[in-house]
């Protein structure tokens, strides 16, 4: 019998219909459109809007699409996972507030909260999975709602960050198509430069935490910087040395956009030229867990079957990893 790997089957994504511009960010705070553009990359970003509207309104389009896509319906879904740090409540996991609006009765669901790499955690996950041979479809969703946990006020963060999500079909492959490899890591000692001050358990909600404006995202973007373009490359470059992949053997890299310099450094490591990187930070900036499945729903047309990808990625915390695939399926 031949190995089992889980192989991407379909995939699907959205955005907001709001665009955020830097021309309105202008207005908000001390910056402008080229400072954006010079130091991000980024020149608008969707923010979702309505009263009572969180992640799970990302995701709902997103898993509607799948199914579409792949000719199944919610109920032959067997697991979902939700990548996010925006989940639309403490508990239950956004996981199964989705199941429960798309109908998906015989699937059970958890979140994955690993911040900008929640995807990769998410996908390795879900991979085995399909591997023990007794799930047959596993949908895997990277979303956030970032404008929920952004303060408008501070130019360091309310540039960078939107709202988005995206995802895909894992199913049974045993012609060496699929999820290859994978390269996980975390710090936890880089909390202290990239977190959200209050709402945990640690530092619980009150007036002060309120007042103090203590439920948004924290950055220090230098030492982020820093940290991330180091760790995304060196996580990028360990997984082609692992599997023995040239340059010339990678159809595509699909980075983590976060920030276009972090990008660009990333391919740069991996001998990769500017065609062959995924980009569309330019129309939705940094949307957290949802990137690189958005990467993967803008590009999914150009995807040819067999194609080598390398998904690389930072985030909070600290999380970073790099993923090996092989892409499945000529899109139609």
């Amino acid at each position: 019998m031949n190995k089992i790997t889980a192989a991407i089957t379909a995939v699907g994504g959205y955005v907001p219909d709001y665009v955020l511009s830097n021309k309105e960010l202008e207005k908000l705070v001390d910056t402008t459109d080229e400072w954006i553009i010079t130091r991000t990359g980024i020149t608008e970003r969707r923010i979702l809007k309505g009263e009572g509207k969180g992640t799970s309104e990302l995701c709902v389009p997103v898993a509607l699409e799948i199914c579409r896509k792949r000719g199944i319906t919610p109920a032959d879904l067997d697991l979902i996972i939700v990548a996010t740090v925006t989940p639309d409540m403490v508990f239950p996991a956004t996981a199964n507030i989705v199941a429960d609006k798309i109908g998906a009765k015989n699937a059970f669901g958890f979140d994955i909260a690993a911040a900008c790499s929640g995807f990769l955690y998410a996908l390795d996950t879900g991979a085995r999975f399909i591997e023990s041979g007794r799930y047959k479809k596993v949908m895997v969703i990277g979303a956030d709602k970032m404008s929920s946990i952004i303060d408008y006020t501070d130019r360091t963060t309310c540039i960078i960050f939107g709202d988005g999500g995206a995802g895909v079909l894992l199913e049974p492959n045993e012609e060496g198509y699929g999820l290859i490899d994978s390269v996980l890591k975390s710090d936890g000692h880089g909390r202290e430069y990239l977190h959200m001050k209050a709402g945990g358990s640690a530092k619980p909600a009150s007036i002060e935490t309120v007042t103090n404006r203590e439920h948004y995202v924290y950055q220090e973007g230098k030492m982020v910087f820093k940290y991330a373009v180091a760790n995304m490359a060196d996580a990028a470059a360990e997984i082609m040395e692992r599997n023995k992949l040239t340059s010339d053997d990678i159809a595509w890299l699909v980075p983590h956009q976060a920030n276009k310099r972090i990008i660009d450094a990333t391919a740069h490591r991996m001998g990769l030229p500017e065609e062959k990187v995924m980009m569309n930070i330019q129309r939705y900036g940094n949307t957290t867990a949802g990137t690189l499945p958005l990467c993967l729903w803008d590009y999914e047309k150009q995807l040819k079957k067999g194609d080598n990808l390398v998904l690389a990625a930072f985030g909070g915390g600290f999380t970073w990893g790099a993923t090996y695939l092989k892409w499945a399926y000529d899109t139609k």
